[in-house]
């Protein structure tokens, strides 16, 4: 056996070990589009979302995790583009810096796809295992981490040769939320027992603090100078500030109800926070830490929110997979591509 299959073979070993170890149980059973279909599915009470726009911004793709299947959007003329079958359980999606691929983790399947953005066919998996959620890739597209609830682990792929290059253990069932520093020096990953945040120093491979206090933690940001790390509160309708050298809690804003999104503007000057339990998207001033808008108009959103280069437009998945087109200046949703969001 080669060095690469054998280090394939390892990471599979130590997720599936996990898995079976896992308090949860790795296949649960649900409902499937018509009456009397059913698919087996990795622990599919736990929903989420998820949307990727490519760096030229002419592609959005978008999945929801009780859907089997990943809509690809012509954001050009605001059209499907394409329906990309095969998948049982998508969590995260991620365009490698180029744009010219895309990457889908799958629970289910236990793999990330790596899919080609002009032609939408399929170019490779990696084998995460059961249990794969959440994803981030590092500013030059050379690395892959992926979170494994069922093992509890996170995994570093090698995205230039598809080896796994280390598999971190010592994390509490981490799900959507990993987010890297940007100097990339620290892995931030959300980790839903505990309700707390776990740092990894990626020179190392290591765990090296983690951050607790949170209720009912969601998705994350960090500021581009690494000091501050904004968290959803979904338990206590908050968005948290972190301070990152103390790894403490500041202080807390409140937001809508079941607070999901805490995504960061390009200018880094505002937060914009998907409310799922009031379909609204709190906007956050970051100077004064206070909320300066409340929008409607959408289908319960949570993380998946994306912002234009430009920072005139924010892209909000809505649980139809349609997209609000939020005018980032106005603060209203300016139109939404797909089936419009039920009031």
């Amino acid at each position: 056996m080669n060095r690469r299959n054998l280090n394939l073979l390892c990471a599979i070993s130590v997720a599936l070990a996990g898995a079976t170890a896992s308090p949860i149980s790795a296949l649960a059973q649900s409902s499937g589009a018509s009456g009397a279909e059913q698919r087996w599915t990795f622990d599919g009470k736990i929903r989420n979302n998820s949307l990727a726009v490519s760096p030229d911004e002419g592609t959005a793709v978008v999945s929801y995790s009780d859907r089997p299947e990943v809509l690809v959007y012509d954001l050009r003329n605001g059209k499907v583009r394409s329906t990309l079958p095969g998948f049982v359980t998508p969590r995260n999606i991620v365009f490698e810096p180029s744009g010219k691929s895309f990457y889908i983790s799958d629970s289910s399947l236990g793999t990330v796809t790596q899919v080609d953005t002009q032609t939408l066919e399929k170019r490779g998996t990696l084998p995460a295992g059961p249990g794969a959620f959440g994803t981030a890739m590092s500013k030059d597209g050379s690395t892959l981490y992926v979170n494994n609830q069922a093992a509890s682990t996170v995994s570093r792929f090698d995205l230039k040769t598809g080896q796994p290059l280390a598999v971190i253990t010592g994390f509490a069932q981490p799900r959507q939320g990993v987010r890297l520093s940007p100097d990339g020096a620290s892995l931030y990953v959300t980790n839903f027992l505990g309700d707390k945040i776990i740092a990894v120093n990626t020179a190392t491979n290591k765990i090296d603090g983690e951050i607790t206090g949170f209720n009912k933690l969601r998705a994350i940001s960090v500021t581009p100078d690494g000091k501050t790390i904004f968290a959803a509160n979904s338990g206590s309708d908050t968005i948290a500030v972190v301070d990152v050298q103390k790894r403490v809690i500041a202080s807390t804003i409140p937001v809508g109800k079941d607070p999901y999104g805490a995504a960061l503007t390009p200018d880094a000057k505002q937060v914009y926070v998907g409310n799922l339990g009031d379909n609204t998207v709190s906007v956050i001033d970051v100077a004064s830490k206070t909320v300066i808008a409340n929008m409607t108009g959408f289908n319960e959103p949570r993380q998946a929110i994306v912002f234009s280069a430009d920072a005139k437009t924010a892209y909000v998945l809505n649980k139809d997979l349609s997209i609000a087109k939020v005018d980032m200046v106005k603060h209203r949703v300016e139109s939404t591509i797909g089936t419009a969001p039920k009031s």
